[in-house]
């Protein structure tokens, strides 16, 4: 009955397996730092996932992953353009501009949690590039899926990519939720990212199945993606069993575990955000995109779902909050949540 995160949920029996398989006590000895056959087939999969040749690096969390693809990206001097209410704003510490050595975060509004081609334009067109007295252009951050739980569209995102990229700048996609947001376009990975212009993913397991385990793909840009390796080194992301994140990375692209994990993961976001506004009274927010869906709920019938032992939390505003749904959501608990509310709403409704 806990909806507040995909993070609350296990690992997916297949990169338990895995793990167990090839880094548990009868497992063959492997070279360390990378070195190992695994990390090397986790990289051949990437490439034949994302259809092209690409340069990844295994790290264990999301905000490695963004605040380090980041750093390679933009100098000290530079800022990174994202939307006010992109992860690597409101829910990294400060990650990106340590990082970066110091580098700004500019911040744009946009509907639904997204940037808008016009928008970035506007932004880029005042940007002060070359003026001393500036910090410099240096990279635009997508989040896909976004903090409001919608879903930028493949054209959405080549036009952002093609503003970016005519004034020279690389565009970073956080994928924190990159397979839940290619189960509702119902597209392929490529056609996600760099067949629409984005230059490096931090491409996301973690919230998905796995339990630490992220990977930045570089499609793009191959010296920042060599001086990469040296910022994983010294950010401690250069693990020495680095075969334990790519035993998780490896179960669960295969077989195309990671899209079956989403689609679960999206089909039971659909069930219980339909179920809970067809309550009086309760209303949607954004429109639901992928897994995390926020919702108007009255306090009374929040604070009675809650005191039932439903959990989610108060986000954004007043009487709104955030439900997500993991890939082990029980169908059972959303069934219950939903009769919940409609009895609390339809007690709402006789009071009244």
């Amino acid at each position: 009955m806990n909806f507040a995160s995909d993070n609350i949920a296990g690992a997916a029996a297949p990169v338990l397996d895995a793990l167990v398989k090839g880094a548990g006590p009868d497992a063959p000895p492997a070279l360390p730092y990378g070195s190992d056959p695994v990390t090397a087939r986790v990289q051949a999969a990437l490439d034949a996932l994302f259809e092209r040749e690409t340069t990844a690096f295994p790290v264990a969390t999301g905000t490695a992953a963004n605040a380090l693809a980041l750093a390679a990206l933009c100098p000290p001097y530079g800022t990174v353009y994202c939307h006010r209410h992109a992860h690597i704003e409101e829910d990294e510490c400060g990650a990106p501009e340590f990082f970066t050595g110091g580098a700004k975060l500019t911040l744009i509004d946009g509907p639904d949690g997204k940037i808008t081609p016009a928008a970035l334009a506007d932004t880029l067109a005042c940007a002060g590039a070359g003026v001393v007295h500036h910090v410099q252009p240096a990279a635009v951050s997508l989040t896909q899926a976004t903090e409001c739980g919608t879903v930028y569209t493949i054209e959405e995102l080549a036009a952002l990519s093609r503003v970016a990229h005519a004034y020279g700048l690389p565009v970073h996609l956080d994928g924190a939720r990159f397979a839940n947001a290619v189960a509702t376009l119902g597209c392929t990975a490529a056609e996600m990212t760099w067949k629409a212009g984005i230059d490096v993913v931090s491409f996301g397991a973690t919230k998905n199945g796995c339990l630490a385990a992220e990977a930045v793909v570089f499609f793009t840009h191959r010296d920042q993606a060599t001086a990469f390796g040296f910022r994983r080194k010294r950010a401690g992301h250069l693990f020495s069993k680095m075969r334990t994140i790519s035993l998780q990375l490896e179960a669960y692209l295969a077989d195309g575990l990671w899209l079956e994990l989403a689609r679960t993961a999206n089909a039971r976001a659909r069930s219980l955000h339909d179920g809970l506004t067809a309550c009086a009274g309760i209303e949607p927010v954004f429109p639901l995109g992928a897994n995390v869906m926020f919702l108007k709920i009255p306090k009374p019938v929040a604070d009675g779902l809650r005191a039932d032992g439903f959990v989610f939390i108060p986000r954004g505003g007043e009487d709104v909050y955030r439900l997500v749904t993991p890939f082990n959501a029980d169908p059972a608990a959303i069934d219950a949540m939903i009769a919940r509310a409609a009895a609390l709403t339809a007690g709402r409704q006789a009071a009244e």
